[in-house]
């Protein structure tokens, strides 16, 4: 579980801030996102070949920096 602790004299805006971006980080709110709705098996792979076919484009455009 993610936790924040305010340091004194701190805004509490700061520390929401903080937090959001330490949710981020972990990839919670992702994580919680995919898992609010059931998602089939072939969606699934599909999302997970889409995300690997962008990655390695990106990598053979910056391969030769």
């Amino acid at each position: 579980m993610t936790e924040i602790k305010l340091k004194k004299g701190e805004p509490v805006e700061r520390a929401l801030r903080r937090m959001k971006k330490k949710l981020d980080r972990e990839g919670t709110i992702k994580d919680i996102r995919n898992r609010r709705a059931f998602e089939k098996p072939s969606a699934k792979k599909r999302r997970k070949m889409k995300v690997a076919k962008f990655s390695a484009m990106l990598a053979a455009r910056y391969a030769d920096y």
